[in-house]
């Protein structure tokens, strides 16, 4: 029976499931070490036979799960698929309603330190005015969403149901806000734009360099377009694998909990402000609760498939909607704000940080709470 009732949803995960896990780490067939000294070929062997060795033997998914109950989270059926949510209100019976979105390889964990200080600025020295009302949906087949079993949850489909979420939970008016996949569906909700949108706030904005206009661009410019061009050439393997045959990638990743680990692990190196190690921008708890958010639920093959519906979202488009951006160091495409301005027609804040990296939220909380604070205070 379709539904748009809104249950709670209590996260326990069964001792069987855990017990599983750690056998089949302790089973784990290792292929031999790398032959080189870096992460040239890949995360190397020694440093997920740690992180492994750890989620085994001393890691604790309790822990977790008691956190994510302790926020609140929820699920509802919206066009045809279950939604898992968190959902948090401020005490400011007045505050902004936010929807934030994760990407890929994220999930809901990835905002955790951040959900407090947005919905309550004042227990954190900040002013009461800035508070926001939290919407956290896990994208569909992520995390404990359902896995669409027809294809069709592309990217617009998604944005489509946000709307709807954020209306069925009595959010009248809202802002959006995104990174990574966040940034294709904030950006898609924006092209959509519902009377309901007020604005959006990204730390990924989509927007590409123009080669014909090479000759104008600034020397800032020129190094973004070939920092561009080098993810696009050196770190984009990951992408075309899920976006031609999750399915077949989808076994090992089921599978193999160190396939599952060492997929993401890779891009914590790769993709935050690490120095050249996740363990500095990471603990190896933080980072082990993303990781289950994808072990668990077996959402190797249906995270993935996102790739295959929608990874054309990922292309220049133009947006009237007000857009804020907020530009990490170590973002994985940086472009500059004249490239972002031929989107984002009404770019209403900017900024460029001195710390972090892709994974802002989780990386570095307190600037990120900072940016969409900026970001949206003008429109309250």
């Amino acid at each position: 029976m379709v539904t748009s009732a809104i249950e709670p949803f209590l996260l326990h995960r069964s001792d069987e499931e855990l017990t599983d896990l750690r056998q089949r780490l302790d089973a784990t067939r290792w292929p031999e070490r790398e032959t080189v000294d870096d992460w040239s070929q890949g995360a190397p062997l020694a440093k997920i036979q740690e992180l492994c060795a750890y989620w085994r033997d001393r890691y604790d998914w309790r822990r977790c799960e008691a956190m994510l109950n302790g926020f609140g989270q929820y699920r509802t059926e919206i066009d045809g698929l279950g939604i898992h949510f968190l959902h948090v209100r401020s005490p400011q019976p007045d505050a902004m309603p936010l929807i934030l979105t994760h990407g890929w390889p994220g999930s809901v964990v990835e905002f955790h330190k951040v959900i407090r200080p947005l919905t309550d600025p004042a227990a954190f020295g900040g002013d009461p005015r800035d508070a926001f009302h939290l919407v956290v949906p896990s994208l569909p087949g992520f995390g404990f969403s359902d896995k669409p079993a027809r294809h069709g949850w592309t990217v617009e489909r998604i944005a489509r149901a946000w709307t709807t979420l954020m209306d069925r939970l009595g959010h009248g008016r809202f802002v959006a806000q995104g990174g990574d996949w966040g940034a294709a569906v904030s950006t898609s909700l924006a092209q959509l734009s519902p009377p309901q949108l007020i604005a959006i706030h990204l730390n990924m904005p989509i927007a590409y360099p123009d080669p014909s206009e090479a000759a104008q661009w600034t020397p800032q410019e020129a190094a973004a377009a070939a920092g561009i061009k080098r993810f696009m050439d050196e770190e984009t393997g990951y992408s075309t694998q899920q976006r031609t045959r999750p399915q077949t990638l989808g076994y090992g990743l089921t599978d193999s909990p160190a396939a599952q680990a060492a997929w993401i692990f890779e891009k914590y190196y790769a993709w935050s402000d690490c120095g050249g190690d996740p363990a500095n921008a990471f603990s190896f708890d933080e980072m082990l609760d993303n990781i289950m958010l994808y072990w668990l639920p077996a959402a190797g093959a249906s995270s993935a498939r996102l790739y295959w519906e929608s990874m054309s979202s990922f292309k220049p488009t133009t947006i009237a909607v007000p857009t804020g951006c907020s530009l990490f160091p170590k973002e994985i495409m940086r472009p500059s704000q004249r490239w972002v301005e031929r989107t984002y027609r009404n770019l209403i804040y900017w900024n460029e940080l001195d710390r972090g990296g892709h994974f802002a939220a989780f990386e570095q909380p307190e600037l990120f709470v900072q940016e969409v604070r900026a970001c949206f205070r003008q429109f309250r």
